[in-house]
Parts: structure tokens; sequence; C-alpha cells
């Protein structure tokens, strides 16, 4: 028997007792960083930049007579675009995400969800009943991943300033609906949003401290129950991508820092 092509070849997984054929193309739902150009920002960061690299007479750009292309960038991660974070966000160790990202396929639960305005003026609120309306008769239990596209969703998140509150504040996740996603056994988090909490909360951080099982005030790693849990904040789903399972590949940049530009990629489950 000859060996199959590379066109027969592919991944079955099995997932809650059911097998699945594994799409090869998916859906990058990363947002692309262009250096100096438009792109999302938040929380009074600067663009993310770039600039040619110069050492005697060499300078870093072909376009300037140089040899060759090689630039110096700057970026802040939890404020540049799609970025994925680890507990050390909040802990006074600084712990790396490139040591904690360590789920690289996860099953996963795309959903789609309207937030729900609240009495605090301009704020919306992703709500414990939202939540559930989203998800529906699916299995939250089943997916070790959540995907959350909020609504209205348009690809003007690909270059917002969310600091410009002309349309309201960012939506952000209430207490008790961070607290179901925790319970129903979720440790990679990827959300379009560019804080998973009120970006003007006090410090409080609640949702992030829920989500990382850290008590409130505490900055010690050790007192974390879900090291291992990552949040993916700043994602683009776009509209053509439809609610629903798939196996997310999170890829995140090995920098030894709490939060690196990242990759989530929905692979399409077919039925084996």
């Amino acid at each position: 028997m000859s060996d199959p092509s590379a066109a027969d070849l592919a991944l079955v997984v099995e997932l809650s007792g059911r097998r699945w054929r594994v799409a090869a193309a998916g859906h990058d739902i990363s947002i692309p960083l262009r250096f100096n150009e438009e792109q999302p920002t938040f929380f009074g960061a600067a663009r993310a930049g770039a600039q040619p690299l110069t050492a005697g007479s060499f300078v870093g750009d072909v376009r300037h007579g140089g040899s060759c292309n090689c630039s110096i960038h700057t970026l802040a991660p939890h404020c540049n675009g799609t970025h994925t974070e680890c507990v050390g966000h909040i802990t006074q160790e600084r712990l790396s995400v490139r040591d904690l990202a360590l789920r690289h396929l996860s099953s996963a639960l795309l959903i789609s969800v309207q937030p729900d305005p609240t009495q605090i003026q301009g704020d919306r609120v992703i709500t414990l009943t939202a939540l559930r309306e989203a998800v529906g008769h699916a299995q939250l239990g089943d997916h070790r991943a959540l995907i959350v596209r909020t609504l209205p969703n348009d690809a003007s998140k690909l270059t917002r300033n969310y600091d410009d509150h002309s349309n309201g504040l960012p939506p952000y996740f209430a207490v008790d609906a961070m607290q179901w996603i925790v319970a129903s056994g979720i440790d990679t988090l990827v959300v379009d949003l560019p804080s998973i909490d009120r970006a003007q909360d006090g410090g409080r951080l609640a949702a992030h401290r829920i989500f990382w099982g850290m008590p409130s005030g505490s900055t010690s790693a050790a007192s974390a129950i879900r090291k291992q849990a990552t949040i993916t904040e700043m994602a683009y789903i776009d509209n053509a991508i439809v609610d629903g399972s798939y196996l997310l590949n999170l890829q995140v940049a090995p920098f030894m820092i709490d939060a690196a530009p990242s990759r989530p990629i929905l692979l399409p489950l077919l039925p084996a």
C-alpha cells in the first residue's frame, strides 16, 4: 500500500466521546500588528513602533541605502494588539507566559455575546444571563477553551482606540459570569476586549483574579490555584466565523514576561 498523500492526511480527535476530523485550514483570530500604522491601543499606551537599527555607517533599511532590513520594535503587549497573559500579570514574582502557556491545543467553544448596559453610564457588562444565553444548548464543560465575540462586532476593532469613550467604555465581565466560566473548567479564555475587567476599576482586577484563582489583594503567586490558566485579549473574530466548537491552536511568542503577542487559530471540526 502506498503512503497517503499530504492531501489525504488528517488529524482526528476525540472530544467528549465524539470523533472529529480537524480541518487543515483554520481561522486566524489575531489582529495583525502594523508597526507605525493604524492599530488598536489601550490604557494610554503609545502605538507600537519600529525604527531602523543604526550601527556606524550601517542603517537597517534597504529603502535608505542599507544592505538589509533590520529594525528595532517597541510595543506594550498588554495594550498593542492580540496578546496572551499569565498570572504573572498580577504577582510580585516575574512569572513568564512562555513557561505557563502550556496548552497549545484545546477543545474550544466560540460564542457571540451581547453585553448588557448597566446603571453606570457608558458601561456594558457580560452578565451570567447573557453568557448562558450565548452558550445555549452547547456544553461548556465539554471544552477547555472559551472564545467570546462581543456584539456589535465589526472591523473597527482592528484599529480601535479604547481610550476614546465617545461610544462608551469597553465591555467587561461580571463577577458571577467569570465564576461560572471557571466552574465549567475553562482554563483558556480568548476575548475580543482590551481587558476582561473594567478599564478603570481601582486596581481590583476582579475577573482576572477569579480566573486565576487568586484572592483579592494578594500579590503572591503561591496563592493562585490556577497558575496555568491563560487569558488572551484583543482578538478579532470575523462575523464569517460561525459560533460552535473548534480546536484552538494558541501560538504565543516565547517572551519571558507576563504577556506576549499571540496568534490564536481556530481549526474547524468536521464529523469523522
